[in-house]
Parts: C-alpha cells; sequence; structure tokens
C-alpha cells in the first residue's frame, strides 16, 4: 500500500540518518520497523490493568504549555507519585513516576498527547499486577 504523511523535514532528515546508520535496507524498511515498535508499545499499554507502577516521560516548550500541564498533573495526583523536571534550552523534560490504577496512567499519558506543545510522550510500564 502507498501512502503520503505530512512530516517537517527536519524529523524526516533525522529518520534517514537513523535507518541509514542501522543499516536497513530503505525507509520503508524503516517506517514499518518504527510502526511496528508504535503499536507493541501502545498495545501494551492499552492490554495493562489493575494496579500497576509506570514512569511517565515528556518533553515540551515550557512557555507553551506549563499552565495546562500543570493542572493536568493536578487532575491526576492520585496516580502521580513523584515528578521530575530538567531544562534542555527551550524545551523541558519531565517524568512522574506513578502507581495506580492503569486506566488512569493510560488516561494521563493520553492527555499529556494531546497538547501540540508537547513533542513526545513514553510510558515504561515497569510493573503490574501480572509481572
Amino acid at each position: 500500500m502507498r501512502t503520503s504523511f505530512n512530516i517537517p523535514d527536519e524529523v524526516v532528515a533525522e529518520f534517514d540518518r537513523v535507518w541509514q546508520d542501522e543499516g536497513l535496507e530503505n525507509r520503508s524498511r524503516a517506517v514499518r520497523e518504527a510502526m511496528l515498535e508504535y503499536i507493541e508499545a501502545h498495545s501494551r499499554l492499552e492490554d495493562t490493568s489493575g494496579e500497576i507502577v509506570a514512569l511517565v516521560g515528556f518533553d515540551y516548550r515550557h512557555h507553551d504549555v506549563i499552565r495546562e500541564l500543570h493542572a493536568v498533573q493536578h487532575d491526576y495526583q492520585d496516580v502521580i507519585l513523584n515528578t521530575g523536571h530538567t531544562h534542555q534550552g527551550e524545551w523541558c523534560l519531565e517524568s512522574l513516576f506513578c502507581r495506580g490504577a492503569a486506566e488512569r496512567v493510560r488516561d494521563l499519558t493520553y492527555r499529556l498527547r494531546d497538547f501540540d506543545a508537547v513533542r513526545r510522550v513514553k510510558v515504561m510500564v515497569i510493573r503490574d499486577e501480572t509481572a
């Protein structure tokens, strides 16, 4: 299947550099692998239930979204145990150590992804009730 995406030039250039450095055959192969990794990561979060411990990390442009992010963090203070914050130029990196219902951590993750000024959100499930 052929498809097209609207992606900033600098993201495509960095993606091309990475897959070429990794020795992959072509961009299509790299996109396919990236999509599979995305599916695996998000399926794990979707399939998790019960009580979990997780680390949620995200980066964002501070001045564009800080008030809104603080409001979200207050909305989820029942699962956020600890936060960490560091500055990287105009970007900030935030980590949220969470424990609670998987559904609440999942909802928090999706709320963070809703902001245009949040570049990416990563979740690492450290422990769930099946582990």
